[in-house]
């Protein structure tokens, strides 16, 4: 039984709902490459599937990470396999391998998980800067994007 004051904390990634989401999201992309044509299984179906995987393994990962700098590089990436995956279903539209409606359905499912995503990421903003739903222009932002320049150093890109 949780005392009152876990309530809200999270014990694994597993807790959070953003990752929640993006497994669902997922999901729905698995879903997607077993109505693709036999041309796109060694193309497009394996991307997708790539893609979708590295949406929630790298919410996974930056969720087991200690520094938040790290954990919203992960978070960070996770967006980008997540902007990856809505440029696929442009692809299945332009082909036509899916209905317009399940575009529509799958892109405003994505568009749910970029909400969770950037919430997540301003929670942990948050969480190391104050309650401030803002960064502040202090320091502490040229600290933040100093640390965040050296996380993504150029060796990194």
């Amino acid at each position: 039984m949780k005392r009152p004051d876990e309530k809200h904390s999270f014990r694994t990634f597993e807790d959070l709902e953003v990752y929640k989401k993006a497994r669902e999201f997922r999901k729905s992309m698995y879903a997607v490459t077993r109505k693709l044509p036999d041309i796109e299984k060694y193309e497009l179906a394996s991307q997708i599937r790539r893609a979708s995987v590295s949406l929630t393994n790298n919410i996974a990962e930056g969720h087991g990470r200690y520094h938040y700098l790290e954990q919203l590089k992960f978070l960070f990436q996770a967006g980008g396999s997540l902007q990856e995956l809505i440029h696929d279903l442009n692809v299945c539209a332009d082909e036509e391998y899916l209905p317009e409606s399940d575009v529509i359905d799958l892109k405003n499912q994505a568009k749910g998980v970029q909400r969770l995503i950037s919430g997540y990421a301003r929670y942990l903003r948050e969480r190391k800067f104050g309650s401030s739903s803002r960064v502040n222009e202090t320091a502490d932002e040229e600290e933040f994007l100093s640390e965040l320049d050296q996380l993504f150093n150029h060796s990194t890109i």
